[in-house]
């Protein structure tokens, strides 16, 4: 690093300025609700195959290497749950306006709802639940449809 490098570093702490990061604040235009739609149906299989997982065998290898695979597939279906809640956070703050709540009356609730279950997913195995949330971003996926056909009338 060098002493300019040192220095602006420095001066940043001294400022209290932190490297920020964001989606985009620019007006770049570049929505898709798809990288929620596979992020849901990563936690969705997770949960399948946590709960079809066969117990391990007798042997100490065999329950080390079961829990090394819970641990992989939980891993997994948590990241991409949390995935899914920040993809979903960008669509509901960034591309969608007041002006589409007359589209779509529950469009905050449902992505409230959205959300909510991303959580319950990274916390929970319960296919039910991932299926919920796999049919909520489908249907925040048909509002964003609508709502961009909506743009090019």
């Amino acid at each position: 690093m060098s002493v300019t490098q040192r220095f602006i570093r420095v001066v940043d702490r001294l400022l209290g300025i932190g490297t920020l990061s964001a989606h985009c604040d620019v007006p770049c235009g570049i929505y898709d609700p798809h990288q929620a739609a596979v992020t849901a149906k990563t936690v969705h299989t997770m949960n399948k195959k946590l709960t079809e997982l066969p117990a391990p065998g007798p042997s100490p290898q065999d329950n080390l290497e079961h829990r090394n695979t819970i641990v992989r597939m939980v891993q997994t279906k948590e990241a991409h749950a949390q995935l899914c809640k920040q993809e979903l956070l960008v669509l509901w703050t960034d591309y969608f306006k007041p002006e589409h709540l007359s589209m779509f009356p529950d469009l905050h609730e449902t992505f409230w709802k959205a959300a909510k279950l991303c959580s319950y997913n990274k916390q929970h195995v319960e296919l039910v639940k991932s299926q919920e949330l796999m049919d909520v971003v489908a249907k925040i996926s048909e509002m964003f449809q609508k709502a961009e056909a909506a743009k090019k009338k």
